[in-house]
């Protein structure tokens, strides 16, 4: 099992990080473009709520699209919210989403735990892209975050 946390403030209240990040039409703003995310669900509200199932499709590796299904299994407004892999590319997905008010903004925690199926195939990619492919969608959500608020 992989982790990946990111840590970020931004200068943006508690309440307008919650109505952003609990809002799933704004996950394709903060995934990167080669990602080429899309939200297959129809009608999704305007906020997450626990229970709530969420497919998409991603091209994550070599353009080859596949379907990703998760649900969100906990919130506790305007502070955690953790989204769990369905079903999809990882064998796990666990992402826990923090918020905290921190001086005049907020400070938002990312923390992944994730497995590679295939055994020890799936350890040989995780090595040689999957894990760099990963950081490389945190580091572009970091940048994008940096530059919309």
């Amino acid at each position: 099992m992989q982790t990946i946390q990111q840590e970020q403030v931004l200068s943006i209240s508690l309440k307008e990080a919650w109505e952003f990040f609990s809002s799933p039409k704004n996950l394709k703003i903060i995934t990167p473009p080669f990602m080429g995310f899309d939200i297959t669900a129809a009608d999704l509200p305007a906020e997450i709520y626990q229970g709530m199932i969420i497919t998409y499709t991603v091209k994550p590796l070599f353009g080859i699209p596949l379907n990703w299904v998760t649900e969100i299994t906990q919130v506790q407004a305007p502070f955690f919210f953790v989204d769990n892999q369905k079903s999809g590319p990882f064998a796990v997905w666990h992402h826990q989403h923090f918020f905290e008010k921190h001086g005049n903004g907020v400070r938002m925690r990312d923390v992944v735990h994730y497995k590679v199926p295939y055994g020890i195939v799936g350890k040989m990619a995780e090595q040689l892209m999957v894990k760099r492919r990963v950081e490389e969608i945190f580091a572009f959500r970091y940048q994008k975050l940096k530059e919309l608020f």
